[in-house]
């Protein structure tokens, strides 16, 4: 079977649909004996595919094709070309965002989430009125489409209207040689050579607002500080994004100011030290599709603090301290209980430690090369 990928949505690797496709593919390389994998890759994110350039093929895009409009062009107009130049038997999009309309051979589509249907504001309205209208008539011309979570399931077969058998849910994985338990020692070394003091909560996302509710953590943390006196940091780890300056700026008008972090981008090698180094995780985000960044941290041993908005109640189950995302108060609360309570962090700690071993890129790479071999059957 050959299978093609269109990488151009990973935002130069700084995205959750990045990560996503980084890890699929190095749980499908064992796959490429029998298989042939073409992906479609920007020339300036060439070197970020280094890991699989020996056993895929790798087709460079122009960088015209970058900017959103150009690359969704790019998609409708040149890529079904070059499935057929390539004699592709499937097109796999990871991203309902670029999915194709044309059908040069069987298509599948993975589906993170349906944001825009549940966050007014989650991007301008360009954006919204393409994810509400023109992706869901891309949709039905999907043979398969995968969805991350049941959550995203419900919500493709709500406001896509596409029947049950086209979706097959297949959770992200999560790479077990990577987010481990380490040494508190050397996790407290690695916060010492940032020039970070621990104890601290942290929360990895884009700074994105409002859609990751950066505001009301702060706001929760400055009550968490005036009510405890205590010595907690509140560290955020993430790219600037839509809004970003929104959450800038409520940083300056903190009375805590010099007790929260701004980390910029965390590169993919530092991303478990900075879980180990933590004592606490947060993850408020008013909705996710998935939320990889929870299950990470309790597979590196931090307790976690997590809203059940969308997918994630799904995701966490049991394990993580559950907060309503809205209610500053609720995160204070939490906040405060497992800042003062150990035994409370190890017994989540330990229910995080379990809930991880659910979630493996094996499975997940498996799974979805059976939805190539189906949509190739359709």
């Amino acid at each position: 079977m050959n299978v093609g990928l269109s990488t151009s949505v990973i935002q130069r690797g700084r995205s959750g649909v990045a990560q996503y496709v980084f890890a699929l593919l190095r749980a499908l390389v064992p796959y490429a004996a029998r298989h042939r994998f073409t992906l479609f890759v920007l020339k300036e994110d060439l070197p970020l595919f280094a890991f699989v350039e020996s056993k895929m093929k790798l087709v460079p895009v122009s960088e015209r094709f970058r900017p959103p409009v150009n690359n969704i062009l790019w998609h409708q107009l040149v890529l079904p070309r070059l499935a057929r130049q390539h004699q592709l038997e499937v097109l796999h999009v990871p991203s309902y965002r670029r999915m194709l309309w044309p059908r040069p051979c069987a298509l599948v589509a993975t589906i993170h989430d349906l944001a825009p249907f549940r966050l007014a504001n989650k991007y301008e309205p360009k954006r919204m009125f393409y994810g509400r209208v023109v992706a869901r008539r891309l949709a039905r011309r999907q043979h398969e489409i995968i969805t991350v979570s049941q959550s995203t399931g419900r919500d493709i077969r709500e406001f896509f209207r596409l029947p049950a058998e086209r979706l097959t849910m297949i959770y992200n994985g999560l790479d077990q040689d990577r987010f481990f338990p380490g040494s508190p020692k050397q996790a407290g070394a690695f916060a010492e050579r940032h020039g970070l003091r621990q104890p601290f909560f942290l929360y990895v996302a884009r700074l994105e607002h409002p859609a990751k509710n950066h505001v009301r953590l702060i706001e929760a943390f400055n009550r968490f500080k005036a009510e405890t006196n205590c010595d907690w940091h509140l560290v955020l780890g993430g790219s600037d994004w839509h809004g970003a300056e929104v959450i800038h700026a409520f940083i300056r008008q903190s009375p805590f100011q010099r007790d929260i972090h701004c980390l910029g981008f965390v590169p993919e090698p530092d991303l478990p030290n900075w879980y180990r180094a933590a004592e606490v995780f947060i993850y408020p985000s008013l909705f996710e599709g998935f939320g990889l960044p929870p299950i990470e941290a309790m597979a590196c041993g931090c307790p976690v603090i997590s809203s059940s908005r969308g997918s994630l109640g799904e995701v966490t189950g049991d394990a993580a301290a559950v907060v309503d995302p809205e209610d500053v108060h609720s995160l204070t609360q939490q906040m405060k209980r497992l800042a003062a309570d150990r035994e409370l962090r190890d017994r989540l700690r330990e229910a995080g430690l379990k809930r991880a071993q659910c979630f493996n890129w094996d499975k997940t790479a498996a799974a979805t090369l059976n939805v190539y071999l189906r949509a190739l059957a359709r």
